[in-house]
């Protein structure tokens, strides 16, 4: 059988999303550590398979896909018979999508290694500044988060069983923590947050158990 390797970083909220679902999935994998501070993202050889130079890359057996929503949808259409990550019901999948794209699209982007480089080098900013620029727009996210959290409560963001909207959530609650956000007025999202820290999937997928941590 092909081997499966996951190529990340152990703080990208990206790859640790991704590291849940193949967890979750009970899909074994070869994990290969991108260090996004030394610049391996973009040497040659790794563009070569991912030229845009991020994290996270799955190659499943020669099967290589980039962004880490994109993967997780890969791996439960390619291996239906694991746990799902979405729901069966259109309106409870759209849901789980919405919930996952608020933080994946809306609010990560603006955290990133790239941009938190680019506002120290091009805007001038120190490290207290740029933390505050990501703690501002996690804020602006989670404010909206918690409402719908509140809205439809379950003991996980969309359900009584862990989807892709907690496999987003949890790695942006660990970041928020990382930027030292206050996360006081977001009960619904810590009390989800710490559920899933006590499952085992989400607990092996933590940077702190992964081989590059530093």
């Amino acid at each position: 059988m092909a081997e499966r390797v996951l190529y990340g970083y152990f703080r990208s909220s990206a790859a640790y999303r991704v590291r849940i679902a193949l967890s979750l999935k009970g899909l074994d994998y070869r994990y290969q550590p991108v260090n996004l501070l030394k610049g391996e993202q973009r040497s040659a050889e790794y563009l070569a398979i991912n030229p845009h130079g991020l994290v996270p890359l799955l190659d499943d057996g020669g099967v290589r896909i980039a962004q880490s929503l994109a993967i997780c949808e890969y791996l439960d259409e390619a291996y239906p018979d694991t746990p799902p990550l979405l729901p069966a019901n259109p309106a409870a999948r759209a849901r789980v999508r919405s919930l996952a794209l608020a933080i994946a699209a809306d609010i990560h982007p603006l955290q990133n290694t790239r941009v938190g480089k680019y506002l120290q080098t091009e805007c001038g900013k120190d490290e207290e500044g740029k933390a505050e620029w990501i703690r501002h727009w996690i804020r602006v996210g989670f404010d909206a988060l918690e409402r719908q959290l509140a809205e439809s409560p379950s003991r996980y963001a969309a359900g009584d069983e862990p989807t892709l909207a907690d496999i987003c959530l949890l790695p942006q609650v660990f970041s928020a923590r990382r930027f030292g956000l206050d996360l006081t007025p977001y009960p619904n999202i810590v009390r989800v947050a710490d559920e899933l820290e006590h499952l085992q999937a989400f607990a092996e997928a933590h940077p702190s158990r992964q081989p590059d941590t530093m």
